[in-house]
């Protein structure tokens, strides 16, 4: 039996994950700040900021998959904000592999999570494909720190991946039911110029797709999380709420309106890359759910 530990694995992908890895007869380790207990998994506690690992955390581990990272959409990018979401990304992985280091884990796998926002805030004709080049800007920052912290592991011999995860749909939380609150309300409105792309991907497949990235020994390096279709504001605002069975009637909420209440991170809300799923196609990866009507028909009925 092998074992697979995921750090961060107590949010939303990492509890799909961990019931798909049971389900197929993996052993489950959780990493979280906490001390948490369960009869399906086990759990370790760690601390990020004080380099701390609870002993025995990584003692016969084959794969780790690393999904920390405090939430970038949780509060204003002030300067100390902007530092916590880095810091929680490079250090996090940094930890892990020192700790690999030090104990001598023969690791067969460390897969880690990253973004779309690799690519930067631009809403172009561009498809954005994973030899493209990271943006200058604070998320194509934090994501070029993010991955090349995780290759010290890929020097160190150790098979490593990078998923570069667009906007995960479940109705559990993320940005879907924040989409669908207003919308309910018969306050639903395109954002901005509604041009902007929304890179998707339905929760059960970027689960799957992790699963995948495990299981094939031949993915290695960055992959895009995202489903092929490629949609924009405004059409998945109309087709959030016509699967809801409201209508938008609201004119299009201002750019400057959502610069003023968000400041530097409205531009998750009104800049927005296409990127393309081609290479994770390429690779073997089928997708249950391609298009956003398929989606929401399964999240929402």
């Amino acid at each position: 039996m092998q074992t697979v530990l995921i750090a961060g694995g107590t949010g939303l992908i990492g509890l799909e994950l961990s019931k798909i890895f049971i389900a197929k007869g993996y052993r489950v380790r959780i990493l979280s700040r906490r001390k948490l207990r369960s009869k399906e998994m086990e759990y370790f506690v760690w601390d990020v900021p004080n380099a701390y690992l609870e002993p025995n955390a990584l003692q016969g581990v084959d794969h780790i998959i690393n999904l920390a990272g405090a939430n970038i959409g949780a509060q204003k990018w002030t300067t100390s904000r902007k530092k916590v979401i880095l810091d929680s990304r490079v250090q996090s992985t940094q930890l892990l592999y020192d700790e690999v280091v030090k104990q001598a884990i023969p690791l067969k796998t460390f897969i880690t999570s990253s973004a779309v926002g690799y690519y930067g805030s631009i809403t172009s004709s561009q498809v954005f494909a994973e030899t493209d080049q990271p943006a200058n800007d604070f998320l194509g920052s934090v994501c070029r720190q993010w991955e090349t912290a995780s290759y010290a592991f890929q020097n160190s011999g150790i098979r490593t991946v990078q998923i570069r995860t667009g906007v995960v749909l479940s109705k559990k939380e993320g940005a879907l039911p924040k989409m669908m609150q207003p919308i309910q309300m018969g306050l639903g409105s395109v954002l901005g110029s509604g041009l902007q792309y929304i890179p998707w991907i339905h929760m059960a497949d970027i689960a799957r797709l992790y699963v995948f990235a495990l299981e094939q020994e031949s993915i290695q390096g960055p992959y895009n999380g995202v489903a092929p279709q490629a949609v924009q504001n405004k059409e998945f605002t109309e087709i959030l709420a016509h699967q809801m069975g409201k209508k938008i009637w609201l004119p299009a909420v201002p750019a400057w309106v959502l610069k003023l209440a968000l400041g530097e991170m409205s531009e998750l809300a009104l800049k927005g890359s296409r990127v393309s799923a081609v290479k994770i196609q390429a690779a073997g990866f089928s997708f249950q759910f391609e298009t956003l009507k398929e989606a929401l028909d399964d999240l929402l009925g």
